[in-house]
């Protein structure tokens, strides 16, 4: 009865390593190599870029469309570095980095917030006395 989560998480995997394939033949066709280490130092770009559109590092809350939007904000930053011509392109880095961690002090903050309202006692007021 239900879904079954054995096999909805197979079939998950199964996508995923599909799509990855995928991207690496897509990245080794574009680059005319099959270099294995092409992808070292990017893990930061991806996790700045999930954490920057909106998805919490605890799990459970996120979206699509919020990762896009974390993916142009650090669009914006690289461009923004890289074309100013004034400043080293480690800058991205850095800026990525302390963007990176404001969002997570963010999203730790508001957690907090949101599980202290939570075990607040609830105060009832009867409206027909007054």
């Amino acid at each position: 009865m239900g879904i079954s989560t054995r096999s909805t998480t197979i079939r998950i995997y199964m996508l995923s390593t599909g799509l990855a394939t995928l991207a690496g033949i897509v990245f080794s066709i574009y680059t005319q190599a099959g270099y294995a280490l092409a992808g070292v130092g990017v893990e930061l770009d991806a996790i700045a870029s999930v954490v920057i559109g909106g998805t919490l590092l605890s799990g459970g809350v996120g979206t699509v469309l919020g990762t896009l939007f974390g993916v142009a904000i650090q669009g914006l930053i690289q461009t923004y570095i890289n074309f100013d011509g004034t400043l080293s392109s480690w800058w991205t880095k850095i800026a990525i980095g302390i963007l990176l961690f404001i969002f997570i002090a963010l999203q730790r903050g508001l957690t907090v917030l949101w599980e202290n309202r939570q075990s607040s006692p609830v105060t009832r007021v009867n409206i027909a006395q007054q």
